[in-house]
């Protein structure tokens, strides 16, 4: 199956969204293995199983994007979307909800719906609650199981990593695994602490799927290029790195402005991005780890 062209872009800011043109995007699609694709646009990561039996996303970026999202679909197979999986609660990961659901099932963690249908402030950003139609109406605690295309689709409840709903998903016959926005590969994580995320959760989240994952998976990221072990390892010793410098510096009695001036993390500054440069992934460790105390 051909691929189309890459344009992926992440967002400027978080209270930008509204004014984002969706026009200029362009969804990329990568053929990762067995079944399953990577397609990429402005937004989170989307997993996609197809098959037989049909069509699996995880997570849909923005409604905006959806006709894009479909076409790109129709680009790899005719058959329909049967089941719609979200990673967590993030409307770049679950904004397409709302036109995805008339076709298919919505599947999430329990916090996921919790969330959508109450609403949530992260950050300056205050999200509304959903509509209806784009709640999730299977939900699960610990894990569920999709079983189509040949594929036992396991979805398993990660707690309070890049916040409390995170589910990682295994296509366990084509051995990848989409780890949503608990791996940002080659990037400094956001991580909503307002919530249920933690710095320290999220870093155990990904050593438990690495003492378990083949060494040769596939991982899609939450953001960023496709990923394997290795990639996801790295992420780890920069997740435990920088969390052990700022633990270690207000140990020492270190203010956070103390910290952006002696620049701690600056050995890490290849990880910044425009949403995340160095100073603020410092403050969110900061943050994190004095409310931990």
């Amino acid at each position: 199956m051909r691929k189309m062209i890459i344009c992926a872009a992440f967002l400027a800011a978080s209270t930008a969204l509204a004014q984002q043109d969706f026009s200029k995007v362009e969804i990329t699609v990568t053929k990762v293995a067995g079944t399953v694709y990577m397609l990429q646009g402005q937004g989170g990561n989307i997993g996609v199983s197809v098959g037989e039996d049909g069509i699996v996303i995880v997570d849909d970026e923005y409604a905006a994007l959806a006709p894009k999202i479909i076409q790109a679909l129709n680009g790899i197979t005719d058959k329909p979307i049967k089941f719609i999986i979200n990673t967590h609660y993030h409307g770049d990961h679950t904004g397409g909800n709302e036109v995805f659901a008339r076709s298919g099932t919505i599947i999430a963690q329990e916090n996921v719906r919790k969330r959508m249908q109450s609403g949530t402030k992260f950050g300056t950003r205050t999200t509304p609650p959903a509509p209806k139609i784009a709640l999730p109406v299977i939900t699960f605690n610990d894990r569920a199981a999709v079983h189509v295309n040949g594929e036992d689709i396991r979805a398993v409840h990660y707690p309070n990593g890049h916040t409390d709903g995170d589910a990682v998903i295994e296509f366990t016959q084509s051995n990848v695994i989409h780890m949503g926005d608990d791996f940002f590969n080659g990037l400094f994580p956001v991580i909503d602490i307002e919530n249920g995320g933690s710095t320290r959760g999220m870093l155990a989240n990904v050593e438990s799927v690495l003492k378990t994952m083949r060494d040769d998976a596939k991982v899609i990221p939450g953001h960023g290029p496709l990923g394997d072990k290795a990639s996801l390892r790295v992420f780890a010793d920069m997740l435990r790195a920088t969390t052990d410098i700022v633990a270690g510096a207000i140990k020492s009695g270190k203010t956070l402005d103390q910290m952006k001036q002696e620049k701690i993390l600056a050995a890490w500054d290849k990880w910044a991005w425009q949403f995340i440069p160095t100073d603020r992934y410092t403050e969110v460790l900061y943050n994190d780890l004095i409310r931990a105390k």
